[in-house]
């Protein structure tokens, strides 16, 4: 499952950076792949593709 950081953003508001995650995310009933598209914190990233963090 290919899992890829497309973008990097930035919130001025916030001071924070934020990154676009897309993921490929496999059906349980037909096998078949989708793409989920999240934009979270730089810092959570790893915490998204391991799937600790909820979204």
């Amino acid at each position: 499952m290919a899992k890829k950081v497309v973008a990097t953003l930035k919130d001025k508001s916030k001071q924070a950076a934020l990154t676009k995650v897309i993921r490929a995310v496999k059906n349980d009933k037909t096998g078949a792949y989708s793409f989920k598209e999240d934009i979270v914190p730089s810092e959570q990233v790893a915490d998204l593709i391991a799937g600790k963090l909820d979204k």
